[in-house]
């Protein structure tokens, strides 16, 4: 959209009322008539909304109503807001602490503020304002959202993944989820917020050294991509590492890496490039590692493949409740692939190819912790068999709805631990090696 396009759109989404939206209009007109908008279109963009902002301050005080500084401000932020941004989103947008925004109709705006969703007093004026917003947001990635393609997902040049359903398959009207990009943790900063403990760190980082396999689990929201990008951040700089998420979210921080992103078909229903397609890709590049933001699909048999067939070390993350619901869901989304393969033989690929399952674990009080680190212990045709060795043990939620308690570790099979063991990877104090015979103290099978 053109810069005289944007500045002149007749939208109204601040939080105020009919009246605030006509004086909001106005002064982007007047906007509009002062600029020079050969010379705007050369400038940075925040060098534009700083001359923009300076331009509207003196029209305000040449011509309009006498206004406190604080309702001065609001009336400038707004008008250019609307001008070069995204009306009443862009100071959400603009607020780290908030991970997520979601927009339900016109009246009803939520955010997400360490873990905790609450709603905010602003507002759109109608649902066709909302709409000129998302209409504004998806054309800048070339999208388009109208009744004949009323759902779209996408990620902003900026890296936001963007969700929009629009009526008539919304019937709360034009409903927009916004969901942050998320900062790059470390392993250490995730122990000041309480995901892992120190005996846990050193345990993960000598998994990820000695290329076990790792599949990290979760449901909605519960951290899987932070902290797959924390376990990412060990993997040595020498390596070549290959990226294949849906929608772009990992940071890696290493020199050798190929980020792979899918692309969703155009507005003809053609060329889709899926997960599936980028990670079977993947194994003609030579990679060291495959690191998969999500397996959703028939791409986890690919995955599985490549992981017992020489690129051990590999990472990715599943939707589930559990460690046993990771495996179950592992077998059931490597049976969607259009190769027909036996429940039985998928069992036994998933032995072969997954070595430790992080289950997180996002609890009442909106903290995000890993629940388990589970090893999966059986191999060939055996049945699943899991062995816990690290567990967070919750306490009562108090009465301030915090969550509390402790994490346990307990010792590793015998086979993990002399795999570490040959990968010169010292075993953590707290965990130690389970005596022959003692494995089922903290052993469980699995249906599968």
């Amino acid at each position: 959209m053109s810069l005289r396009a944007r500045i002149a759109a007749p939208e109204d989404h601040g939080g105020g009322g009919r009246e605030d939206g006509h004086m909001v209009a106005l002064y982007r007109a007047k906007l509009l008539e002062e600029i020079d908008l050969a010379e705007m279109s050369a400038l940075a963009a925040a060098e534009r909304r700083a001359r923009l902002e300076r331009v509207l301050a003196h029209i305000i005080s040449r011509e309009g109503p006498v206004l406190s500084t604080a309702e001065r401000s609001q009336l400038i932020r707004r008008v250019v807001d609307e001008a070069l941004g995204l009306g009443v989103l862009e100071p959400l947008l603009e607020d780290a602490s908030i991970t997520e925004i979601m927009v339900n109709g016109p009246d009803a705006i939520f955010v997400e503020r360490g873990g905790r969703v609450e709603q905010l007093p602003m507002r759109f004026a109608s649902n066709e304002q909302l709409m000129q917003t998302i209409e504004r947001i998806v054309s800048t990635v070339n999208r388009r959202v109208d009744e004949s393609n009323p759902m779209v997902d996408a990620r902003l040049p900026s890296g936001e993944r963007v969700n929009v359903i629009i009526p008539p398959l919304s019937l709360t009207g034009p409903t927009l989820t916004i969901r942050r990009f998320p900062r790059a943790y470390k392993l250490p900063e995730l122990i000041t917020l309480g995901t892992l403990d120190e005996q846990m760190l050193l345990l993960l980082s000598a998994f990820v050294r000695a290329r076990f396999n790792v599949i990290v689990s979760g449901g909605t929201g519960s951290g899987k991509t932070t902290l797959l990008n924390a376990l990412s951040g060990l993997i040595p700089e020498h390596e070549r590492i290959i990226t294949v998420e849906d929608a772009a979210e990992l940071q890696l921080q290493q020199a050798h890496v190929v980020r792979l992103e899918t692309r969703p078909p155009n507005v003809e229903g053609k060329g889709q490039i899926t997960v599936r397609d980028l990670v079977r890709n993947s194994l003609r590049m030579r990679p060291d590692r495959i690191i998969v933001g999500e397996v959703r699909g028939g791409e986890t048999l690919d995955m599985l493949q490549a992981m017992s067939t020489g690129h051990d070390g590999s990472l990715a993350t599943v939707h589930a409740n559990s460690a046993e619901d990771a495996l179950m869901r592992l077998q059931t989304l490597g049976s969607m692939s259009e190769v027909e393969i036996p429940f039985e033989a998928l069992r036994d690929q998933i032995n072969s190819a997954v070595d430790v399952i992080v289950q997180l674990t996002r609890h009442a009080d909106g903290s995000r912790r890993i629940s388990e680190i589970a090893i999966l212990a059986s191999h060939g045709r055996q049945p699943f068999t899991i062995a816990t060795v690290s567990r967070f043990v919750p306490q009562p939620i108090s009465a301030d709805r915090v969550v509390h308690g402790r994490f346990e570790h307990l010792p590793l099979p015998r086979r993990f631990a002399e795999r570490l063991y040959l990968s010169n990877e010292p075993i953590p104090p707290a965990f130690g090696v389970a005596a022959d015979g003692l494995d089922g103290l903290h052993m469980r099978e699995a249906i599968g």
